[in-house]
């Protein structure tokens, strides 16, 4: 067993961010993840970061634009610590020295992004993610931080009370891909998740092929409740072939849509008179996708994005790796034809419920970044605000981890102050196949059978990993049966047909019947690779059971919220709700059935109310 005050899962972002903060505080810390720090998908990020830096802006401009970008869905606490924060953390990675890109008075630069009424994005290139991640890596060796790398974690140890806001979390088990050792590591103050979106439940997204959910999915089986899962961005841009992302910051720069007759839709057609290309992602994406639907596409699958009129000099100082990038996966050479691009999954705005402090319901478990929901975006997360919210609430949750007092929290977490009881019909039972008890446990959850509550940190830990021992040897020991790659096929293309940006009922009770014939079929499932080093395939078997509990969170939350709001739009209820719905959706894993509630909506700031208008751009 491997002992430390905080663990951090997860090396992108958010976790760096983390485990630099608890040191600070003089925690002894280590980071645990399933890939080496630089490979992390926060690295992947083109676009920048939002700050209020300038005059002329404010953090309470930023406040109301993340407001009004969530469709009045986000909660004031963490919105406005956003907002107020995000100034100095960058600041701070400027000093850290992160090469953001200048003007020639020496400010760092600044470019407009969508939905925003200042150009207060700060970025570097359009490889703002990739410097981030090296400038905090460099943190992080400097102070000597502990990371076991290529270590996938699999499971929480946390203690087993009827009620999860009593429990604690002592630690994870983790897998070392190396070796095949499963060990446990005990975190003596708190356990903080840093593992990124569930990209990999649909077929087509820009996220990484290691963008399973593991932290969502652990956290939900282990008893935290998930926060808004059915709200689901799909960006506009990216490359039809791969899902590659081309950066807002095109548009940012001035790069136009068209669509086959060569107009300029987003205003020709009135998607957004006023902001045009540089509206919400919500917007645009809907926009090209019904540009599409109506036969105004191109090959019948996506438009154009040109950004020849810019320059051959601009485009190379701004957004050179975009010219490579479209080369390279698409053949087309963006300073002499336009690009082809259409809408992919890109970020899950819901995640683990957590407070402004990053902390969850279980005593001693944090989550923060985009596996985590404070929530800060509500149902639409506006461009440029996933990087300042990595380094503001991976800080918080490092800190607060580490013992530091951050005061009380306004947003409250678990099934504490005022929430309702919800349902929804579905066609199917939702939840595990094999229901209860030790079987929920030998499938992947977190809790045993009920009733202990006397063990040591380090017994609960021990316990953890005899489990996953146990669930490990079963599927090494299989010698036939379904395998993982079928079953999440079987996934992505469901979601990617039925739980995309339009829904409609028919189609996401489709999803559901999908899903629980996935389910049964991962009854049966085995591991081809019998070898204990490198073994991808058991890895990517545990990543599918994580993959299946997501894809139908994500699902239920799209049936049972009937309005259209913000990322989620409904065929039969064409209008935001905000009489019925101005609530967050609440999921709870009962001991293998997802129980339904909703949580009302904190709209109340340090200096406002937020009143929600019409949204518009």
């Amino acid at each position: 067993m491997y002992e430390h005050d905080v663990i951090v899962v997860g090396a992108g972002g958010a976790g760096l961010r983390a485990a630099i903060a608890a040191q600070e505080e003089g925690a002894d810390v280590a980071i645990v993840s399933k890939l080496h720090p630089v490979r992390s998908h926060t690295g992947a990020a083109e676009g920048g970061i939002n700050a209020a830096l300038r005059e002329g802006d404010s953090w309470q401009d930023h406040a109301y634009d993340t407001m009004k970008g969530s469709d009045y869905l986000g909660d004031a606490p963490a919105i406005e610590t956003l907002a107020q924060d995000s100034p100095e953390e960058v600041i701070q990675l400027e000093h850290w020295g992160m090469a953001f890109s200048r003007d020639d008075d020496g400010r760092v630069s600044q470019r407009p992004f969508g939905g925003l009424s200042f150009p207060r994005t700060t970025y570097a290139g359009a490889e703002t993610g990739h410097q981030l991640l090296h400038t905090m890596y460099e943190q992080l060796v400097k102070r000597g931080i502990e990371v076991y790398d290529e270590w996938y974690v699999t499971r929480l140890a946390v203690s087993d009370e009827e009620r999860p806001e009593d429990r604690r979390c002592h630690g994870v088990v983790a897998y070392d891909i190396q070796s095949g050792e499963i060990s446990g590591f005990r975190a003596r103050k708190g356990v903080i998740l840093a593992t990124g979106g569930p990209g990999q439940v649909y077929d087509h997204t820009t996220n990484a092929v290691a963008n399973t959910g593991d932290g969502v999915a652990m956290a939900y089986r282990a008893g935290v409740p998930i926060e808004d899962m059915e709200f689901i961005q799909f960006h506009p841009t990216t490359l039809p072939s791969t899902g590659v992302l081309i950066t807002e910051g095109v548009r940012g720069e001035g790069g136009i849509l068209y669509n086959s007759e060569g107009e300029r839709f987003m205003f020709e057609h009135g998607y957004a008179n006023n902001a045009g290309e540089l509206a919400s992602r919500d917007v645009v994406s809907r926009a090209e996708l019904t540009e599409v639907n109506e036969g105004r596409g191109i090959d019948d699958e996506y438009v154009h994005l040109d950004m020849r009129h810019l320059g051959e000099e601009r485009i190379v100082d701004r957004l050179e790796n975009i010219i490579h990038l479209s080369k390279d996966f698409e053949g087309v050479d963006p300073l002499e034809e336009p690009m082809p691009v259409k809408p992919g999954q890109h970020y899950a705005m819901g995640g683990v419920e957590t407070d402004e402090n990053g902390e969850t319901a279980i005593t001693g478990l944090y989550a923060a970044g985009e596996c985590a929901c404070a929530s800060v975006h509500g149902s639409n997360r506006l461009g440029g605000n996933a990087l300042p919210e990595l380094i503001v609430f991976g800080k918080r949750a490092g800190a607060h981890a580490a013992g530091k007092d951050l005061g009380t929290a306004e947003i409250p977490t678990g099934q504490t102050g005022e929430y309702e009881v919800g349902e929804v019909d579905t066609p199917v039972a939702p939840g595990d196949v094999t229901a209860t008890g030790e079987d929920v446990v030998a499938d992947g959850g977190e809790r045993a059978d009920g009733g202990v509550t006397t063990l040591s940190g380090e017994e609960y830990v021990d316990r953890a990993v005899d489990a996953e021992q146990a669930r490990v040897e079963r599927l090494l020991e299989k010698e036939e049966g379904v395998q993982h790659a079928e079953i999440r096929s079987e996934v992505q293309e469901s979601m990617t047909r039925h739980v995309n940006v339009f829904r409609e009922q028919e189609g996401l009770e489709q999803a559901l019947r999908d899903l629980r014939h996935a389910r049964e079929r991962y009854e049966d499932v085995y591991v081809a690779d019998p070898s204990r080093t490198f073994n991808t395939d058991l890895i990517q078997t545990i990543e599918t059971r994580n993959l299946l509990d997501l894809a139908e969170a994500i699902t239920l939350g799209a049936l049972a919220r009937e309005e259209f709001r913000g990322a989620h739009w409904r065929r039969e209820f064409q209008e935001r709700d905000d009489e019925n719905w101005l609530k967050h959706t609440m999921l709870s894993w009962n001991d293998g059935s997802p129980e339904l509630w909703f949580r009302p909506v904190l709209l109340e700031g340090e200096e406002k109310t937020y009143e929600p208008k019409i949204r518009s751009y």
